[in-house]
């Protein structure tokens, strides 16, 4: 039996800043409203405004009953939030947690939007299924703070009696809340969710739940020297430049252009065009003041400190599930997974200087401040005290999986002997003996090309992705006809690679338009699902790992693209995929099923991960033994999964007192 829940809450707390578990744990946070119902039938209603919490009281042994699998739109909401209202430990929470199942989840799984509205959107829920459009102004209206005016009697907060006529309303959007939940559920069953990925989704609640220790006085020292060198900054352009406002960007515009700089804009990338150009002095000095006083990293460190709770950890850091097209997990509040990189040594000592808010030793040493914070965001995670954090992610998955899956076998036998895979691949497109291709030999300019060579040309890619991927610039001064030379030698040196982006794609093709099921390479096999439920049939790509991906709607144009639908940054639309593409969802999505098969052995042999960033983890760990655990890390990690046999896989790792990029 499935009971359908969904809640509205207050909490002076900002959600979009703070996340769900910092949200619910704020003093002032209350339920308003919990809207409930046992498969099909009537939704009941529980407004804790009427009879003082009674009700949830109520149906307290409903809630917690095994028999009984509980489903919310983003259940760890509901989730939590209930955990928090009963007082329970976090164990008990965790074993809660295995009476629950997510509405949200099983829509992303079938490559659906995460929001229930947009869900709703494009499944073509009829106006009475559908998610209410007053919904978001109510949600700001009674469950968020708002602001004391004279009109509203200097309150800063809506009640129910200060509006009853829009209270009547939100209950009735509670209650059609729940029924939309029901109705994309009912519409969806037909594509089941496996079980295995439940339990995934659990583990990761659970791991979010726990969140990962934030140093305060780190961050609150981070955040005092960027104001006081923002200061000094913003001081020295006003001097430079005489403007009232240097950071106004008409202001600076019309300063640059009569100092002899036209610019069109001043966005980060223009900024850093101009200042490889000659410029004057004082133009140049300006631009680099805007450069550093625009850095928007450091507003990681306000996400830090919003959004760590009353026991000093942060949760929710990462979304199950929110790469849909992989399945891959995405980042939410710090982004752990687009933190910047770290590349300064002697981290400790800089640690104690930003904790001692040393402004003046910070500038002397490393001049610019801003960047030194930025490069330091990642150290204001730390373990628990007592613990420390063992660090651990797979060596070159990406090109290690796209050759497994071609057969591309003298790519995986270097993975298996010297994994020298950038050199050797430079040696194969240019004829170059492989150990001539070392540190002191003028051969070894070539590796940086066999790098960007394997990095970017895997999924189809050319000479654009080539000079997307040549971060250093070692690519810059040549001509395109030689970087498609490059592209040319890696494709023949290559060829299963190549053919199966023709595999990939012809496979889908056959699926869409014969309507059955197409076995593309071993193990993946594309197949058009249907049901009467839904209005519209799913291209799926069954993965070796039992999980199936889903491409919604999907169709061959005339002119023999393939088409689907899916969620972008303005909304549910048409996009297209090809083999390359296709490949990399592929790679992409076995990727991730690798760690989460790693995941769980971890936990089978006790280890407890906070978070994890793509193809790395990071466990906290108490032990008298790091280095051992280490070594027993990197071995779980390289073992491959019973699906990926031949999968030459191999991590490496580090333990220390902070998070950082070894």
């Amino acid at each position: 039996m499935i009971l359908t829940i969904d809640l509205e809450t207050y909490s002076p707390q900002d959600i979009k800043k703070v996340g769900a578990y910092r949200y619910a744990q704020d003093p002032e946070f209350e339920i308003l409203l919990a809207s409930a119902a046992i498969d099909d039938y009537r939704v009941v209603l529980i407004d804790t405004t009427d009879n003082d919490n009674a009700g949830l009281v109520a149906v307290k042994s409903l809630l917690f009953d095994p028999r009984f699998t509980k489903r919310a739109w983003n259940a760890a909401f509901e989730w939590w939030c209930l955990s928090e209202y009963f007082h329970l430990t976090q164990q008990q929470r965790e074993d809660w947690l295995d009476q629950w199942q997510d509405s949200m989840v099983h829509a992303m799984y079938c490559g659906l939007p995460a929001s229930l509205k947009m869900a709703g959107q494009a499944l073509q829920l009829p106006e009475d299924k559908a998610k209410m459009r007053e919904g978001a102004a109510l949600i700001r209206y009674f469950c968020c703070p708002c602001k004391p005016t004279k009109t509203n009697g200097g309150r800063t907060r809506n009640l129910p009696e200060h509006d009853p006529e829009k209270w009547k309303i939100f209950r009735q959007y509670n209650i059609r809340d729940v029924e939309t939940e029901r109705h994309i559920d009912n519409l969806l069953e037909p594509f089941t969710v496996p079980d295995f990925i439940w339990q995934q989704w659990r583990d990761d609640v659970r791991m979010n739940s726990r969140g990962i220790a934030t140093d305060a006085n780190l961050t609150s020292g981070a955040l005092w020297c960027g104001d006081q060198y923002s200061a000094e900054l913003l001081e020295e352009a006003q001097q430079l430049t005489g403007l009232s406002n240097p950071n106004s960007p008409g202001q600076l515009l019309a300063w640059l252009g009569a100092n002899g700089t036209v610019l069109p804009n001043l966005r980060k990338e223009t900024v850093a065009e101009a200042l490889k150009e000659p410029q004057s002095p004082a133009a140049r000095r300006a631009l680099e003041l805007r450069q550093e006083l625009g850095k928007s990293s450091l507003k990681k460190y306000d996400a830090i400190q919003a959004a760590t709770g009353p026991d000093g950890r942060i949760r929710g850091t990462l979304q199950f599930y929110g790469a849909t097209r992989t399945g891959r997990w995405a980042g939410r509040l710090l982004q752990v997974q687009n933190l910047p990189r770290t590349y300064l040594k002697h981290q400790d000592e800089v640690r104690v200087l930003i904790k001692a808010r040393n402004l003046p030793a910070l500038e002397m040493i490393y001049g610019d401040v801003n960047d030194l914070l930025s490069q330091m965001i990642r150290t204001a995670l730390i373990p628990a005290p007592g613990s420390v954090f063992i660090d651990a992610d797979f060596s070159a998955i990406e090109a290690r999986l796209i050759a497994w899956e071609a057969g591309e076998e003298w790519v995986l036998d270097v993975f298996r002997t010297t994994g020298r895979i950038y050199e050797t691949t430079a040696s194969k497109m240019f004829g170059i003996p492989v150990e001539t291709i070392v540190k002191g030999n003028p051969n070894y300019s070539y590796r940086q090309r066999g790098k960007v060579a394997t990095l970017a040309l895997g999924y189809q890619g050319g000479v654009g992705a080539m000079r997307r991927m040549d971060t250093s610039g070692a690519l810059k001064d040549l001509p395109d006809e030689e970087i498609q030379d490059m592209v040319n030698r890696w494709r023949q040196q290559n060829p299963r690679i190549v053919q199966l982006w023709r595999t990939m794609e012809t496979a889908a093709k056959l699926a869409i338009k014969r309507k059955r099921g197409c076995l593309a390479i071993p193990g993946v096999t594309f197949c058009m699902e249907a049901s009467t439920t839904c209005p519209f049939p799913f291209l799926t790509m069954s993965l070796p790992s039992g999980r199936k991906l889903y491409y919604a709607d999907p169709r061959v144009t005339d002119d023999g693209h393939i088409h689907y639908r899916e969620q972008t940054n303005q909304g549910w639309q048409d996009s297209e995929t090809y083999g390359g593409k296709l490949t990399e969802n592929l790679t992409q999505a076995i990727g991730r099923d690798c760690l989460e098969y790693a995941l769980d052995n971890l936990k089978q042999a006790g280890y407890r991960v906070v978070f994890h960033i793509h193809d790395e983890v990071v466990i906290e760990r108490h032990t008298d033994t790091p280095e051992a655990d280490l070594q027993e890390v990197r071995r779980i990690m390289s073992q491959p999964a019973p699906w990926a046999m031949g999968l030459p896989l191999n991590a490496e790792g580090w333990v220390g007192q902070f998070f950082t990029k070894d």
